[in-house]
């Protein structure tokens, strides 16, 4: 036993002085590089050699012949990070890493020989832990990701890194990667190559992706055709002659022809003497609707009058062979101006040809007088547009402000408000028929006392009853809003005594008429009968005031009641929700410390699944036995390589509920701070060899 000791240290003498020989390293790092590869003299020579000067292992060994070049004397042996580095960088996907000594430096016959072999002892001590490393089952890590209205479950092991993540989810969600945002990591924001185990992952979680640079799909557009048709048109359409503007509402739905009779019925222009600006070019056609023709949105101006002449211009006639202007026949003309005009001309007499009409000669007095309201307007709104326009232009601006809406709208505009808000509702009813009706509408519903009258107490209403058809539209509103009564009474009433004025007064229980006012008064008359009106309203409105008052008295005492029945019951409520949300928070705390242990669990169960096998007593390579005591008094005792690095052993004391960021790894004598070191650095260069007693001590 004594002899083979004397003749292995014999054989070291003889390896340290050949070691030596070659690169003129002192006697302490030149036995440490020695001791690392195992006393293998080509091995710990090829560690240094080739560091030295940048010749790779496999450049030397294949020249067996050829001697490599010497490094400088004095040199750094390799560090551990260094050659775990190289370790890995010539290690295989599914090959287990081997240490530095074995994989990074290969001895010159390992080299001539198969990759399967390996010819020095280290490698071999080390091929157990590297089949334990291979045959290890990988920690598999579950994600959900959310994505607008999916989800996708991915399980990869935590080994693979956040790129391929993406890439499955590329295939899922048909999401390119350049534009796919991966969000809801717990450590903020990563890069595609960070690894999975890095993170410290429980094992279920939840992620979203985010895809700002990708637009919305287009696919809305096909549908846009017919959300447009649902639009509206707001039309301002000046009247040049008249100079007035008219702002009409219109559904893009309806024709430019639709359009142009609408206005003919409001400034009396027939269709065919209609002049426009301000269509687009592409409103070629008056059959088109208004939202194919081009037309702004939301709103588009317009302006019209009435032609000069129907006739063709001077420069046409003398290019175009036919008669003269003065022999040219009328209807010819018309057609040349719109050849859709077919109903115009039937609506009038000779085909709705008026000749001093058409060729402007006649004067405007000699025009037939357009209705006060069309037969056909469906809405009463409508209706009472195309009123307020022809009396306008009948008896001129200066006349009361006529409401714009039905009959019941009307009623409830006057009469269902506050009561000091509340008006008297004067309905005007005209006929056309009537001889009165130019002189009460000229001198009285014009004259501006009645006008700034009416405008102040009084909600205006007008309806025309020259026509039958709008006459018993007229009977069955009043019937359905104020009683047969009213209804009779208007009918009683013959042609000549129109127009008429009636005056109602809104009641609790029911609407009453207080004077039914005949167009044979005057305006003396006329302002003492609604000046009468007003004084039974104004009698009426302060005992509703007061009724209102004594109202709103009533119900300030019982809301207050109720104000201090719901404080009460709020103060319970608040109550009962403090002890709610004391009793909620316990248990999101509860939640929050289960799930830290959950994490740091998870972090403990990795970083032990990461630590390298504890060498054996009888290990070639030095071993260094570490005794640490814990805060709580008990001692971790471990084997270590002295090549180990420093934070192998900070994770074997975070395995053990003791993480680096909460403790500090410190010797008993001399003090040292041992987690203050490089953690790359190996136990030897800690001088942590060959055991050392430490003790943790939690961080302040």
């Amino acid at each position: 036993m004594m002899a083979s000791e004397s003749g292995s240290n014999m054989d070291r003498e003889m390896i340290l002085a050949d070691f030596q020989a070659c690169t003129g390293i002192d006697i302490a790092e030149a036995i440490t590089l020695l001791e690392l590869n195992n006393w293998d003299l080509v091995a710990a020579i090829n560690g240094v050699i080739p560091q030295e000067n940048g010749i790779l292992p496999s450049n030397y060994t294949s020249e067996g012949s050829q001697t490599p070049p010497f490094g400088p004397h004095g040199q750094v042996p390799p560090s551990a990070a260094e050659a775990a580095a190289a370790a890995s960088a010539n290690t295989g996907a599914g090959e287990a890493p081997a240490t530095a000594s074995a994989s990074s430096h290969p001895t010159a016959s390992s080299s001539s020989s198969s990759s399967s072999s390996t010819s020095s002892p280290a490698a071999a001590a080390f091929c157990p832990a590297a089949r334990h490393i291979v045959e290890r089952q990988p920690r598999m890590v579950h994600f959900r990701v959310d994505y607008r209205q999916r989800s996708v479950e991915v399980v990869l092991e935590d080994s693979s890194s956040v790129g391929e993540i993406k890439q499955i989810l590329e295939t899922e969600l048909q999401v390119p990667m350049a534009k796919m945002q991966l969000k809801g990591w717990k450590s903020g924001d990563v890069s595609d190559s960070t690894v999975l185990k890095s993170l410290h992952l429980p094992k279920n979680n939840s992620l979203y992706v985010l895809t700002p640079d990708i637009t919305p799909s287009a696919s809305t557009s096909q549908n846009s055709t017919h959300e447009s048709l649902n639009q509206n048109f707001l039309l301002v359409i000046s009247h040049r002659e008249a100079q007035r503007d008219y702002s009409l509402n219109f559904p893009a739905s309806k024709t430019i022809q639709e359009v142009k009779r609408n206005i003919s019925d409001l400034t009396n222009i027939p269709v065919r003497h209609q002049q426009w600006d301000g269509w687009p070019a592409s409103a070629s056609d008056d059959s088109m609707t208004l939202a194919a023709s081009g037309i702004s949105y939301p709103c588009h101006h317009l302006s019209v009058c009435r032609r000069s002449s129907p006739a063709a211009p001077s420069d046409q006639a003398d290019e175009v062979p036919g008669p003269s202007p003065a022999t040219h026949n009328p209807c010819s003309d018309i057609h040349m101006v719109s050849d859709s005009e077919g109903d115009d001309f039937e609506d009038a007499p000779e085909f709705g040809v008026d000749e001093s009409e058409i060729f402007n000669m006649g004067s405007s007095s000699g025009c037939r007088k357009s209705p006060m309201m069309p037969d056909n307007s469906e809405n009463e709104g409508d209706a009472l547009l195309h009123f307020t326009a022809e009396f306008s232009k009948r008896y001129g601006e200066c006349h009361p402000v006529f409401f714009i809406g039905s009959l019941e709208a009307a009623s409830q505009e006057a009469f269902y408000g506050k009561a000091r808000d509340r008006k008297l509702l004067a309905i005007y009813l005209h006929h056309d028929d009537s001889v009165l009706s130019n002189v009460f509408c000229s001198q009285m519903m014009c004259a501006e006392s009645i006008v700034s009258y009416l405008s102040q107490n009084f909600i205006t209403w007008a309806w025309d009853v020259t026509k039958e058809a709008t006459k018993a539209r007229l009977l069955t509103m009043c019937t359905r809003h104020f009683g047969s009564v009213v209804a009779q009474t208007i009918r009683t009433y013959k042609t000549d005594q129109f127009p008429l004025l009636l005056i109602v007064m809104g009641k609790r229980t029911s609407n009453e008429v207080l004077h039914v006012i005949q167009g044979n008064t005057t305006v003396d008359e006329l302002m003492m009968r609604l000046m009468g009106a007003m004084e039974i309203f104004t009698a009426q409105q302060q005992e509703d005031i007061k009724d209102e008052d004594e109202r709103e008295a009533r119900e300030m005492v019982k809301r207050e009641q109720d104000e201090a029945y719901r404080l009460s019951l709020e103060a319970d409520r608040k109550k009962r929700e403090a002890q709610e949300r004391e009793e909620a928070e316990q248990v999101r705390l509860k939640q929050i410390k289960r799930e830290q242990e959950e994490e740091r669990e998870a972090i403990r169960l990795t970083l032990e699944q990461a630590l390298p096998p504890e060498p054996s007593e009888e290990s070639g390579e030095p071993v260094s036995k570490l005794r640490i005591r814990t805060p709580s008094g008990e001692f971790l005792e471990r084997r270590f390589l002295g090549s180990t690095k420093l934070q192998v052993l900070f994770d074997y004391v975070a395995s053990k509920g003791y993480p680096s960021d909460e403790f500090k790894v410190l010797t008993t004598f001399p003090r040292r701070n041992i987690t203050q070191l490089d953690p790359g650095s190996t136990l030897l260069e800690a001088k942590l060899f060959p055991q050392e007693t430490l003790f943790l001590e939690a961080r302040e």
